[in-house]
């Protein structure tokens, strides 16, 4: 097996969390990497649904945004926006949202909507979509983030989507129905809520990373849970899948769209 890249060890990592039958409320990007990643390989029978409506879809490609057509045409159904968020994510049936974001704090509260100032921002992101609904709703969340001191943040510029607003309870008692965020999988390992303060801390390291990294990375003094545990390199066969589906993924996307024009 040649040697991984952070990123391939990162979405190998997140699709390990995934349990076979999970229904899965899947992000475009590093989370559709991993949860597809899940279905090739110990995982067939997930549940994929995207925010365009599709339901237990199975691409043979990753998506270029949840309006492209593979979703659709390998979807078991299709159904309109607001049944997948009435019917089925408010309704309690999605196991795990599984996101991405621009920027996170502390207490796994995400920005994905401004950098800097909301009116005269410096970067204007595009925009949380479904995933407030998604982070309110779900049983849990799982995060996927490349970490660095701008997008691991002490403050964010904009709450977009709730984790455990201030901690310590915060998001119980607002009332919010799904679980919050259990896992945020970075390219160093993985930071999880400590069980009282909420805070995000380091719970597990990529075999070969460091704390110091870890701590250097994250714009807040990060914590240590009791235990950190090593995550294992992806197996050969969890790397080849993984590549395999990136290079169908070139290819389709390498072809020109040929849209049939009709007379008159």
């Amino acid at each position: 097996m040649s040697a991984c890249t952070r990123d391939e060890w990162m979405t190998v990592a997140a699709a390990r969390l995934l349990k076979n039958r999970d229904v899965c409320f899947v992000g475009i990007g590093l989370p559709s990497a991993a949860c597809n990643l899940a279905r090739l390989t110990h995982a067939p029978q997930i549940v994929l649904i995207y925010e365009s409506g599709t339901i237990g879809t199975r691409p043979d490609v990753m998506p270029l945004s949840i309006g492209d057509g593979e979703l659709a045409q390998t979807a078991a159904c299709v159904v309109p926006l607001p049944e997948i968020f009435s019917y089925y994510l408010q309704a309690g049936r999605v196991d795990i949202g599984f996101l991405g974001a621009a920027q996170i704090d502390r207490h796994g509260n995400l920005n994905s909507t401004v950098i800097g100032p909301y009116e005269r921002p410096s970067t204007r992101l595009p925009g949380a979509g479904g995933a407030p609904e998604i982070a309110q709703h779900a049983r849990q969340v799982f995060v996927m983030l490349r970490a660095s001191k701008r997008s691991f943040v002490e403050r964010l510029a904009f709450r977009s989507s709730a984790g455990y607003l201030d901690g310590h309870g915060a998001r119980a008692r607002s009332g919010a129905a799904g679980g919050g965020p259990r896992a945020v999988i970075t390219d160093f390992g993985m930071l999880a809520p400590h069980p009282e303060s909420e805070e995000l801390q380091l719970v597990a390291l990529f075999e070969g990373a460091t704390v110091e990294e870890a701590r250097a990375a994250i714009g807040w003094p990060l914590q240590l849970a009791d235990r950190i545990d090593t995550i294992a390199p992806p197996s050969a066969h969890e790397l080849d899948t993984l590549r395999a589906l990136h290079a169908r993924t070139r290819e389709a996307h390498a072809r020109p769209v040929r849209i049939p024009l009709q007379n008159g």
